[in-house]
């Protein structure tokens, strides 16, 4: 059995709320965050227009951070970026 669309979220959330609080992050989580956002895409099940126009940011972020060489610096730079997709995940697992 697969996770839900509020599953996926939450994952993904947990996981960019634990980088952007601890400033730090290992390959297989920008690994997995590139997977839930590939996932959610594909199955399109995201109807929430803002988290629709914010997933693409995550994917890449993602991206990125899977080749960065300096981690806790790539999450630094993304700090506001962070805070913005987990108040737009936060507000989307609400409805």
């Amino acid at each position: 059995m697969g996770l839900t669309v509020n599953n996926q979220l939450t994952l993904l959330q947990d996981i960019l709320d634990e980088q952007n609080g601890e400033c730090c992050g290992h390959v297989s989580e920008y690994q997995q965050i590139k997977r839930l956002v590939k996932s959610m895409i594909a199955n399109d099940s995201i109807t929430d227009e803002q988290l629709l126009q914010l997933l693409p940011e995550i994917y890449n972020y993602g991206r990125e951070g899977e080749s960065s060489q300096d981690l806790p610096m790539h999450i630094t730079m993304n700090k506001q970026n962070i805070d913005n997709w987990i108040t737009a995940i936060q507000q989307t697992n609400l409805q």
